[in-house]
């Protein structure tokens, strides 16, 4: 008969140990299958040959497959290979528990040094935020806090420091957002257009082929046109960011109508909302219209607002158009607060449909005033015609 000798390599360590405990347990019945990689080196074969095969750890395998009892048989080195993975599991739970040793040791060093850099970071910022102010030459300056009690002047300075930083995050950069107004020679526009600029001018749009696009809104350069200085000055306000908004403005407007451009750092973040703050703007609000399509960036000023249906991208949109009859309606009548005219089509769910509307009623009433003098001109000079031109 063919001498086989086995060498048997699991896959992985836990097999091993599941292996073991399979071959411990009572032969009735199947438990468990497992996966291992066998070599069998037979006598009438020059070189060894290997192959995976599925291998069960009871006696009382199912029909077609084969138990490593069978595959073993009597051979005498049946004990032997059983003791063999024995060791094999020892050494392995050994190696795994210096494996979690070693793991717990290097977390809780990883730990320390994470404390101690944030104990030293956060007893530098006290330091540094409570102490007291010094000039160039090291001199201690006084302030609010030099009277108090040590304790006192390390919270107070500390809490006014953190207050600034708030400040800084929450308030606009700066406190004038636009520059005086002009003076003569030069034209200043009499009333101040404010614009959003996502899903006002431009709609973005993404897809799997191009990335991100800005698709341009119908009527953009028409609307700009008719709204341009002398009648507006026209400022592009927004949340979004300079890097974004800048590079698509200089292609939509490349006549420059748009006068000043504010991004988001000229926004107060207040209630998890980028508003609007019109009291920086450097303008008298009663000449100030703001028209958007989000309330909440308006809010700290919303008799400003005019609020519009916001543009999802779609090709037979005409707001624009209608838009800019609306605020040349306003510059020509020369409007003294145009907070009294938004007042009343803040009423309707969309103002440039009212406007519309009225507007068609006055042209009637106009056309209906114009037949009206026509026909009393045509009697009145019938009453005075000669009685030789009349017919008889």
């Amino acid at each position: 008969m063919a001498t086989v000798s086995w060498k048997v390599a699991l896959s992985s360590r836990i097999l091993i140990r599941n292996l073991v405990n399979e071959l411990k347990d009572s032969h009735n019945s199947v438990r468990r299958n497992y996966s291992i990689s066998c070599t069998f080196t037979r006598s009438r074969a020059s070189v060894p040959y290997r192959f995976n095969t599925r291998c069960y750890a009871t006696e009382n395998a199912p029909a077609g497959k084969t138990s490593v009892f069978k595959q073993l048989g009597d051979d005498p080195k049946k004990d032997s290979i059983i003791k063999q993975l024995e060791e094999e599991q020892k050494k392995d739970e050994e190696e795994a528990r210096k494996h979690r040793e070693q793991h717990w040791r290097n977390t809780k060093r990883g730990l320390i040094a994470c404390g101690g850099m944030l104990t030293i970071s956060f007893g530098y910022m006290i330091y540094s935020f409570g102490a007291s102010p010094r000039d160039e030459q090291g001199n201690l300056i006084s302030d609010e806090f030099s009277s108090l009690p040590f304790f006192q002047q390390y919270t107070g300075r500390i809490m006014k420091e953190m207050e600034y930083f708030k400040k800084l995050f929450g308030e606009p950069s700066r406190e004038k957002l636009l520059p005086d107004p002009l003076t003569y020679p030069y034209i200043q526009p009499p009333y101040t257009l404010v614009l959003e600029f996502t899903d006002m001018l431009v709609h973005p749009d993404w897809t799997y082929q191009t990335g991100w696009r800005f698709k341009k809104r119908p009527g953009v350069d028409y609307f700009l046109e008719q709204i341009a200085p002398p009648l507006f000055e026209v400022v592009v306000y927004t949340s979004e960011s300079g890097m974004t908004v800048f590079p698509i403005l200089d292609a939509l407007d490349p006549n420059g109508y748009i006068m000043y451009r504010l991004v988001r750092d000229s926004t107060k973040f207040a209630d998890g909302h980028h508003v609007k703050a019109l009291d920086h703007l450097n303008r008298d609000l009663s000449k100030v219209i703001v028209v958007d399509w989000n309330s909440s960036s308006v809010k700290s000023n919303s008799r400003n607002a005019l609020l519009i249906p916001r543009w999802n991208g779609n090709d037979n949109d005409r707001t624009l158009i209608d838009l800019a009859a609306f605020l040349k309606m306003l510059a020509n009548n020369k409007v003294e607060d145009v907070r009294d005219v938004l007042d009343y089509y803040q009423q309707f769910e969309d103002p440039l449909q009212a406007f519309r509307e009225n507007e068609r009623k006055v042209l009637e009433s106009l056309e209906q005033k114009e037949r009206e003098r026509k026909d009393n001109q045509g009697g009145l000079a019938q009453r005075w015609r000669p009685t030789f031109l009349r017919k008889t």
